[in-house]
């Protein structure tokens, strides 16, 4: 993944309870064009993730997207 960002610059809009960034950013995207991105990121400490299941068809919904405070975060 590292090699499909790349950090243009990183602003801290505020710090108090917890940072709040702006950040822009380009991400080459799956047909190998860049596209400049402007993303907030709100860091509060770790997260949690809902993963929705289906028990009749014993399936769970996974969607491709571009998180990009979870890539920041490693």
């Amino acid at each position: 993944m590292e090699d499909r960002i790349r950090i243009r610059s990183e602003e801290v809009l505020s710090d108090d309870w917890a940072v709040l960034k702006k950040t822009v950013l380009d991400y080459r995207r799956r047909d190998g064009q860049w596209e400049t991105q402007i993303r907030q990121t709100y860091d509060r400490g770790d997260g949690a993730v809902i993963l929705p299941f289906d028990p009749a068809r014993s399936t769970v919904l996974l969607v491709r997207q571009f998180r990009y405070p979870a890539y920041v975060t490693g």
